[in-house]
C-alpha cells in the first residue's frame, strides 16, 4: 500500500475495465484527441501492464473523489431502492464512458510525465539490448571464475596436484574452443538472440551441475566444464552479432566497452562473493547460487530482445531510422566466404593478435588466486577480495578507453588510426608492469602492478574487440567466432602451460612469457591492422 492508502496489489482479470473499441465512431462525442492519439492509446492498452496500471489508478480516482469511502457502498447508498450485487458490481467496473475517457486521458498525461521525468521515454532501445548483454556477460564471468576460488578448498578435499589443478581450469576451454566459429556461424544465420539466449542456458546448467560432477569423479568434471565452456564460447559471437546491427558505429566502442565491462564486473562479483559462500555454506553453494540466476535473465531477455531492429515492433521509427542511417545494412548470411576472408591481412591480424591477448588475460583470470594465496600469502577470502581490484579497474578502464576512443572518431581520427593506438596502449601497458612484478617486494606494490595491468589491457575492449565489426559488419559474427578460436587456444595452451611451469620454474618465467606474447602482438597490430571495411 502506497502513501495515499491505495494497494498496489495486481487486480485479477475480471476486475479490468474493458478496452475501448478502435474504431473512433463508438466512441463518446466528448472524445477529444486526433488518430495520433488514438493509435498511441490502442498500442499502449494492448500493453497488460499498462492495463493493470490505469485500472490501478482509476480506482484511486474514485476513492478520492468520495473521501475514500468504499465505493460499493457509495452506490447503494445513492439509490433509495435496494440493488442487486450484480448490478452494483457493473457500475463499479463499468462506470459511464465519458467519465471513462476523461478519466484515462487525466491518468496517461501524468503517466507520460512520470516516464518523461525518468527519461524512460527516451532511453534508447539499442541501450536496452546492450545492459542486456551486458548482463549476460556478467553472469558469464561469475560462473567462469568461481572455479578459480572453488578450486582451492576442491583441491584439498580431492587431493589434486597443481598440475591437476591446471588440466581442470583449462578443460573449461575444451569447449569453449568448439562453439567459437560455430557459434559465429549459428548467430550470423538464425541471428544473435536464439544463440544468446541458448548459450546462458546451457553454461547456466553446467555450473549447477558441476558439484556432483566433482563428487562423481575427475573425468565427470573435466565434461562438465568443458560443456560449460560450449555454452560461454557462443557468447561472445552472438553479442558481436546483435550489437553490429543495432550500434551505429559512432557509439561502437563505448557500447562494446561496456558489455564487456560486464565481464569484468562479473569477474568482480565472483571473487567477491565465492569466499563468503564457501566460508559459510560450503565450496558447491557457490556453484549452485550461481548457476540458478541464468533463469531470471532468459525470461527478461525473451520478452524484450530481438536480432535486429527490424524484428522488434516496439521500436520507435526515429531510433530505426538513426540506426539504418548510420549503420551500413546487414543482409542475411547465407554462405560464408572462407577463402575471402582468409585471404585478407587484416583478418589474420586479428586472428595472432586475439592469441596474444588472450594468453596474458586468461593465465590472470584462472590462475591469480593461487597467485595471491602462494606467494604473496593471502588467505582464500583475501585472495578473492584482493582479486576484485584489478578486475574493478579493467571495468573502469574499458568504459574510460570506449569514450575515449569514439571522441576521437568524432573528432576526424581515423578509425584505424584509432584502433591501433588503443589497442597498443592495451599490449604495451600490461607487459611494463608485469614486468615490474619481479621488482618488487609488498604485496600492496605488486597488486597495484596487477591492477595497472588489467587497467591498461582493458583498452583492448576498443582495439581488437571493436575490430571485427569495423572490417566485415555482415560476418562480424564470424570473424569474433575465427579470432576467438585463437584466443580460446592460448587459454588452453597458457592456462596448462603455467601449471607445468610453475612444478620446473617460478612465477617470474610464467610472467615473462606472457610479455614476450604482449609485444609481438603490438608489431603485428600495427603492421596489418586496418579499421575499414574490407569484406562485403
Amino acid at each position: 500500500m502506497n502513501g495515499a492508502g491505495v494497494y498496489l496489489l495486481p487486480l485479477s482479470s475480471t476486475l479490468r475495465t474493458p478496452l475501448l473499441p478502435n474504431n473512433s465512431k463508438s466512441r463518446a462525442p466528448g472524445w477529444r484527441g486526433g488518430a495520433s492519439r488514438e493509435s498511441a492509446r490502442v498500442s499502449r492498452s494492448s500493453d497488460p501492464w499498462w492495463s493493470e496500471c490505469l485500472c490501478r489508478r482509476r480506482r484511486a480516482v474514485r476513492r478520492a473523489r468520495t473521501g475514500g469511502a468504499d465505493v460499493q457502498s457509495e452506490v447503494s447508498d445513492s439509490s433509495p431502492k435496494s440493488i442487486s450485487f450484480r448490478d452494483a458490481f457493473s457500475e463499479v467496473v463499468s462506470p459511464p464512458r465519458e467519465e471513462e475517457e476523461e478519466e484515462e486521458e487525466e491518468e496517461e498525461g501524468l503517466w507520460v510525465a512520470a516516464a518523461s521525468s525518468l527519461g524512460l521515454e527516451k532511453f534508447p532501445k539499442r541501450w536496452v539490448i546492450v545492459i542486456l548483454c551486458f548482463s549476460a556477460f556478467l553472469l558469464c564471468n561469475m560462473d567462469r571464475v568461481n572455479m578459480s576460488i572453488a578450486i582451492l578448498p576442491m583441491s584439498a578435499e580431492f587431493n589434486w596436484n597443481p598440475a591437476t589443478v591446471g588440466l581442470i581450469q583449462s578443460s573449461f576451454f575444451w569447449g569453449y574452443l568448439l562453439t567459437q566459429i560455430a557459434g559465429g556461424i549459428w548467430a550470423d544465420t538464425v541471428g544473435g538472440k536464439r544463440v544468446l539466449g541458448f548459450g546462458v542456458v546451457w553454461w547456466s546448467i553446467a555450473t549447477a551441475l558441476t558439484p556432483v560432477a566433482a563428487k562423481v569423479g575427475l573425468p565427470f568434471l573435466l565434461v562438465v566444464r568443458a560443456f560449460m565452456g560450449i555454452g560461454e564460447g557462443v557468447a561472445m559471437p552472438a553479442m558481436n552479432n546483435i550489437l553490429s546491427k543495432w550500434v551505429p558505429v559512432a557509439e561502437r566502442s563505448r557500447s562494446l566497452a561496456l558489455v564487456y565491462s560486464g565481464m569484468y564486473l562479473g569477474s568482480v562479483t565472483g571473487l567477491a562473493f565465492s569466499p563468503l559462500l564457501i566460508h559459510n555454506f560450503g565450496w558447491p553453494s557457490v556453484f549452485y547460487s550461481f548457476g540458478s540466476l541464468g533463469t531470471v535473465w532468459l525470461a527478461i531477455w525473451s520478452s524484450k530482445a530481438y536480432s535486429s531492429p527490424l524484428e522488434d515492433p516496439e521500436l520507435s521509427s526515429e531510433e530505426k531510422k538513426l540506426i539504418e542511417s548510420k549503420n551500413v545494412p546487414n543482409e542475411p548470411v547465407t554462405t560464408i566466404p572462407w577463402r575471402l576472408i582468409l585471404s585478407k591481412p587484416p583478418v589474420w591480424a586479428l586472428i595472432v593478435t586475439h592469441f596474444c591477448h588472450n594468453w596474458g588475460t586468461f593465465i590472470l583470470l584462472t590462475w591469480m588466486p593461487t597467485y595471491y594465496n602462494q606467494v604473496l600469502k593471502f588467505n582464500l577470502t583475501e585472495s578473492g577480495l584482493i582479486c576484485i581490484l584489478p578486475w574493478l579497474t579493467m571495468a573502469f578502464s574499458a568504459n574510460i578507453g570506449g569514450w575515449i576512443a569514439d571522441t576521437l572518431v568524432s573528432k576526424g581520427f581515423s578509425v584505424t588510426m584509432v584502433r591501433k593506438i588503443m589497442q597498443s596502449i592495451g599490449f604495451l601497458g600490461p607487459a611494463f608492469f608485469l614486468t615490474q612484478l619481479s621488482h618488487v617486494h609488498s604485496p600492496a606494490m605488486a597488486v597495484l602492478c596487477m591492477a595497472c595491468s588489467q587497467g591498461t589491457d582493458a583498452f583492448s575492449q576498443s582495439g581488437l574487440y571493436s575490430n571485427h565489426q569495423d572490417i566485415g559488419p555482415r560476418y562480424a559474427g564470424v570473424l569474433l567466432g575465427l579470432s576467438n578460436t585463437a584466443g580460446v587456444l592460448a587459454g588452453v595452451f597458457g592456462t596448462a602451460a603455467t601449471g607445468y611451469i610453475l612444478q620446473h620454474g617460478s612465477w617470474d618465467d610464467v610472467f615473462k612469457v606472457s610479455v614476450a606474447l604482449y609485444l609481438a602482438g603490438t608489431v603485428v597490430w600495427n603492421l596489418f591492422s586496418t579499421g575499414e571495411k574490407i569484406l562485403d
